[in-house]
């Protein structure tokens, strides 16, 4: 969400993105509370109870949780480094310190917003990885029930080889089979579907972000080009800071283009040389015609020498 506008630069209250972030007060997402000691939970218990064939996915989901939760925690502390550098900014008493230090901190505030934009694509990547999970889950019974017959054949086997029981079990045997044959197929075809669109998805916001983030690191430099480092010596002032509009300008400029920034993404089946900025190849037919001359070469030089 946008920032409330600095009452110094009232025409920005129409826009979408602030001008400045000190008016909007104190955020309410607050600060990381830090790392704290793993403790007894139920969702450990939770872990322990998985079945064997969804445990490693499950902790895999779990982990992708911690990850989302740390994004998150990035992002607010962004805004909330943001905030810090813009009220540091105005008690220095420079009016050019003050305002860039204020302009800044819209930047690297809006840079807090995409951590947070960035942690909600991850939970829907780890959305579509919780359905491979159901699935195994959905499988294990099958597999354990396939399993156990099998057992029970091979041990009526051993003790009783003549027993009637052992049609039975047998028929039980292919209904089994027939039931993991199709709960197998499921699983194959959901893993290989999910786990395609879960990162397909993470890799899509991986672009987003890091393509946003360099627009605004961008706008970001042109901010602090307007502020004259020039050394001064003892007892000589600065001249008066005359670029407030061009830095809204820029702020201006730097919404147009995240507003303007569109996805550019390669195709699943495109061809690894389209893709990838390796060499480019010879053809095999002109290396092969290279080897030839340069073979015929040699053979001349030789008999030459001769």
């Amino acid at each position: 969400p946008a920032v409330a506008s600095n009452p110094r630069y009232p025409e920005a209250a129409a826009m979408n993105r602030a001008l400045s972030i000190r008016s909007g007060g104190k955020s309410g997402k607050g600060s990381s509370s830090g790392s704290q000691l793993p403790s007894f939970s139920f969702s450990s218990l939770r872990g322990q109870s998985q079945p064997e064939l969804s445990r490693k996915l499950f902790k895999l989901i779990k982990s992708e949780n911690n990850l989302i939760n740390a994004h998150e925690a990035a992002g607010r502390e962004r805004i909330n480094i943001a905030t810090q550098l813009s009220e540091w900014g105005e008690q220095t008493g420079d009016d050019a310190i003050s305002d860039i230090s204020d302009k800044v901190g819209v930047v690297l505030s809006e840079i807090g917003e995409q951590e947070d934009t960035y942690a909600h694509a991850l939970d829907d990547s780890r959305g579509r990885l919780k359905s491979i999970r159901n699935t195994e889950k959905s499988v294990q019974p099958s597999r354990d029930g396939k399993a156990k017959i099998s057992d029970e054949i091979a041990k009526l086997k051993m003790k009783e080889p003549e027993s009637a029981r052992l049609v039975v079990l047998e028929q039980e045997l292919v209904r089994a089979e027939a039931e993991n044959l199709v709960a197998e197929a499921q699983l194959s075809n959901i893993t290989r579907q999910k786990l395609k669109e879960a990162y397909d998805a993470e890799f899509l916001a991986t672009i987003e972000r890091a393509e946003k983030q360099i627009i605004l690191a961008k706008h970001g430099r042109r901010l602090l080009s307007l502020l004259d480092d020039t050394p001064v010596i003892p007892g000589d002032t600065r001249p008066n800071y005359t670029d407030s509009s061009q830095a809204r300008q820029i702020l201006n400029d730097c919404e147009d283009d995240l507003r303007d920034w569109r996805p550019e993404v390669e195709p699943y089946d495109a061809p690894v040389e389209e893709t990838s900025p390796a060499k480019e190849k010879q053809p095999a037919l002109d290396v092969e015609a290279d080897d030839g001359a340069k073979e015929t070469e040699t053979e001349t030089k030789i008999m030459g020498s001769a």
